[in-house]
């Protein structure tokens, strides 16, 4: 029997509606340095900075560049929650639900996000970034992590995602899958998580324990 003890949370095209703000930042970056690549912005989606500095830019000089123009653009962007996101993250806090971000991302970018929503940090009760675990989604560790440091077991927590890798990292790592049809849609993900929700709009506690059942 699943219970809903926790709630782990992929964070950009899962709680933020920014996936199309780093398609162009990536698309101007790919244009730039790796023009024989037009695909670049989808190719690196959900890696980590450091797995794609590694693998497209080995350059010292180039990284320093490629994380200079990143941190720019994140200082800066538009950190804006999915209609429904932020009203289910207060539902799950006034029902004792852990909540955590499990997010690529790194330091730099959290501070950012959390300068630009005072909020944040009350909302969740950890952020795990890729600073946090050695190998990051499609890998199951980020999520396996989630549920340890809330001292709970995979059956007591779910997975929100969005994204291919982190589907399958949610679905490798045994916990209960929730894809978000909020970048990919649902015939793309249906088949590579546990259940699909459309958005966060009307959902709840209540909502997610009827789907547990």
């Amino acid at each position: 029997m699943r219970k809903f003890k926790a709630a782990l949370f992929d964070l950009d095209g899962t709680l933020f509606d920014t996936e199309g703000q780093y398609s162009i930042l990536w698309g101007e970056i790919g244009r730039t340095y790796h023009p024989e690549m037009p695909d670049f912005a989808q190719r690196i989606k959900g890696t980590t900075l450091v797995q794609i500095l590694s693998t497209y830019f080995p350059d010292p000089a180039i990284q320093q560049e490629v994380v200079g123009k990143l941190d720019a653009f994140e200082a800066q962007m538009n950190y804006t929650f999915y209609p429904g996101a932020l009203s289910f993250l207060r539902d799950l806090k006034l029902h004792q639900v852990k909540c955590a971000v499990v997010t690529s991302s790194n330091h730099a970018k959290m501070r950012s996000v959390e300068k630009a929503i005072p909020e944040f940090n009350s909302l969740f009760d950890r952020v795990l970034t890729a600073e946090d675990f050695s190998a990051s989604k499609p890998h199951p560790d980020c999520y396996l992590l989630g549920a340890k440091v809330f001292d709970c077991s995979i059956d007591e927590c779910v997975v929100f995602e969005d994204a291919l890798t982190g589907l399958q990292a949610g679905m490798s790592s045994g916990i209960f899958t929730i894809g978000m049809a909020t970048t990919n849609p649902r015939e793309a993900i249906q088949t590579h998580c546990n259940y699909v929700l459309d958005s966060f709009e009307g959902i709840t506690y209540q909502s997610i324990l009827r789907i547990l059942a």
